[in-house]
């Protein structure tokens, strides 16, 4: 039995999909609905959905459309990527990094408006059903959560299409529409379904939306320059850039230069394997750029230990525990870890490749040439080196004699 609702906040997109449950939802819960349409940088025009809901019967007051972009970058993106945070190795979190922001929002704005519940077009075989989800139950847990495509039994293109044709919802057709499950913003873009099914058949090239591809990439390569202030970049070629604005700039020159194309097969939190392909390109230089500034500013062990930490902290957000006391925790150290990563890194890019080139810090630059030369020095005593390898070697020393006999 249904748990009667008065009103819903919809994360809504003015797609088929969002705008079928937003019909189901006044059917079939007889509730009011707010619509919630966040922009984080997915690039297309937004103003369509606030028409599209009008036609649907929302009323102007429970329309949300809000730009979220420099909060995304500011608030999201850049805390992540001071932990260098990589999901199995490869995956740098796109989707992943945008749920939580889009659920704390939603919350909001269900507070704001009086609204008993929120909903999300998220199916039940996903990921982004358990971030939007423990994203909702950590800010609100009194609010009830509607999960459509766990209810109905709308679950084929067929029934979708049908069920739009007999209430009247348009179904666009976009010129140049990519047939793939897409989710974007301005960290990535990712591709699902169809022949990426099958884990062995190569993407076509056609189905790649922002980056040239290597091979059609420029023949010359260009050399960037990315100033960092407490592990987060703020300047590029000297320009100082807003979060947001800087990483739209960073997306632009590595789309130009092929970089950031990944194709993998992934662990979902769910249970099952899933191949993806993501288009990353802005977010590829960053974490080059980011990890090259902290190989001279940042203490041997806490790098170590950073690194130590660092899949732990990937899984949290992967798995939807952005808000969890685990993460924030976790993000407190990491925070710490950066009080000292300032300077500027340079990097050339070529063809598909992020090659760093040069690093330097005037402030906090742990590389001292004195100690590291090759040639006579002053300030380092070479035999003190036996000692701290005879200490060392204490333990295998005795093991060894003792398995000797």
């Amino acid at each position: 039995m249904k748990r009667p609702v008065k009103k819903v906040v919809l994360a809504y997109s003015g797609g088929l999909d969002t705008s079928i449950i937003l019909k189901w939802l006044q059917d079939e819960y007889k509730c009011e609905v707010v619509t919630f349409t966040a922009d984080i940088g997915q690039g297309e025009e937004l103003e369509p959905a606030r028409q599209k809901a009008i036609e649907l019967g929302i009323k102007p007051e429970n329309i949300f459309i809000e730009d979220l972009k420099e909060e995304f970058v500011r608030d999201y993106v850049f805390p992540m990527f001071r932990a260098n945070a990589i999901y199995e190795g490869e995956y740098l979190l796109g989707t992943s990094i945008a749920r939580p922001l889009i659920a704390k929002r939603q919350a909001e704005i269900a507070a704001q408006t009086g609204a008993d519940a929120v909903s999300h077009g998220a199916t039940g075989k996903g990921n982004d059903q358990v971030r939007f989800e423990l994203g909702y139950l950590g800010i609100n847990p009194d609010l009830t959560i509607i999960a459509p495509w766990r209810e109905w039994d709308l679950n084929s293109r067929e029934k979708l299409l049908a069920y739009a044709q007999k209430n009247g919802i348009k179904i666009e057709k976009k010129p140049n529409k990519s047939p793939y499950s897409m989710d974007a913003n301005l960290l990535h873009i990712s591709y699902e379904g169809l022949i990426l099914e099958d884990p062995n058949a190569e993407p076509e090239e056609d189905m790649w939306r922002w980056t040239k591809s290597p091979q059609e990439a420029p023949d010359e390569p260009e050399v960037i320059e990315i100033g960092y202030e407490k592990g987060d970049p703020v300047t590029l070629n000297s320009k100082r850039l807003s979060p947001a604005k800087m990483l739209e700039a960073l997306n632009d020159l590595g789309a130009k230069h092929g970089i950031g194309r990944i194709d993998i097969v992934e662990n979902r939190f769910v249970g099952m394997k899933s191949r993806g392909c993501y288009e990353t390109p802005g977010g590829t230089i960053m974490l080059k750029a980011h990890r090259a500034i902290e190989s001279i500013t940042l203490d041997r062990e806490a790098l170590h230990l950073k690194d130590e930490l660092m899949p732990r902290y990937a899984k949290l957000i992967y798995n939807g525990f952005w808000f969890a006391p685990e993460r924030e925790m976790l993000q407190a150290a990491i925070d710490k870890s950066q009080e000292h990563v300032n300077g500027t890194v340079r990097l050339k890019l070529y063809k598909g490749n992020v090659m760093v080139i040069g690093r330097d810090s005037k402030t906090d630059n742990l590389f001292d040439p004195e100690f590291c030369t090759f040639e006579e020095d002053t300030v380092y005593n070479q035999k003190d080196a036996q000692g701290f390898i005879k200490l060392n070697a204490l333990r295998l020393i005795i093991g060894g004699k003792v398995r000797k006999g």
